[in-house]
């Protein structure tokens, strides 16, 4: 019964997204183009909301980019490119053959165990001629040195440990301070680089995924800055008109509330 109440719901949206193409002026012109941009905002709403664990808001915004998935499809479809079946049947064929350990006789120990047989199983396809070749160029920075290392990990290039990793952090740390000494600033901007990337790698040893950390850090200044901001309102004042002393003491008390 659940999976007819599911399949007439899915079907019911894909009549809906054919009815909106065929019939609504803004969506008859939209074009897998202008339709980029509003993806990307509707995947960085949902990554809001399971940042704030909002469910409500992470069920609207599953919605919404199932509406794009469908979307691109049915311009597929018009430009005799592909069917939505199409879609549907190459991911089912490819988690199959991904996950020969449920669909095959491969034994796995772990997750990495999965991980690394994903990797070999995509340049087996050809599909990729480098590991980190499947790593999207435009992720941002910060996510894609996280998912290259996780890529690199799988094939055996790894720290052994974290006091190594560690030990990597101040090495680059150490360089960046030699390029401001020597005020260079080609160098500072490289070696500046070379330290967050090796502080990402550092937070991978550590379990803390980098971006969320950072994120929660942004978060945390952004409640504390408003709180500033609403202090000094209350006692007649600008941040702006303040000096750098008056702000410190209010951003301490402020951070001893939270």
């Amino acid at each position: 019964m659940q999976e007819n109440s599911l399949s007439n719901n899915f079907l019911r949206l894909v009549k809906i997204m054919d009815e909106l193409r065929e019939q609504c002026p803004w969506d008859k012109k939209q074009t897998i183009h202008s339709l980029r941009p509003m993806t990307i905002e509707e995947l960085y709403e949902l990554t809001d909301a399971i940042t704030n664990e909002d469910w409500n808001n992470i069920k609207e915004e599953l919605g919404d980019m199932l509406l794009h998935l469908l979307f691109y499809s049915r311009i597929a479809k018009e430009e005799n490119k592909f069917l939505l079946n199409d879609v549907i049947d190459a991911i089912c064929e490819k988690l199959i053959v991904r996950h020969p350990h449920i669909y095959a006789n491969v034994k796995v120990n772990d997750e990495n165990d999965v991980k690394r047989n994903w990797e070999k199983i995509k340049l087996k396809e050809g599909q990729k001629k480098s590991v980190l070749s499947g790593v999207p160029k435009s992720l941002p920075a910060l996510i894609k040195a996280t998912r290259m290392q996780e890529k690199a990990k799988q094939v055996g290039f790894e720290w052994e440990n974290k006091e190594d990793v560690w030990k990597k952090v101040e090495e680059e740390m150490n360089e960046l301070q030699e390029a401001i000494f020597n005020k260079q600033q080609q160098a500072i901007e490289e070696e500046l680089g070379d330290v967050l990337f090796s502080l990402i790698n550092y937070a991978r040893f550590l379990k803390v995924d980098a971006e969320s950390a950072l994120e929660k850090t942004n978060q945390k200044f952004l409640k504390r800055f408003q709180s500033m901001e609403s202090i000094a309102i209350q006692q007649g004042k600008a941040l702006s008109d303040m000096s750098l002393e008056e702000m410190d003491a209010i951003w301490n008390e402020v951070k001893k509330q939270n």
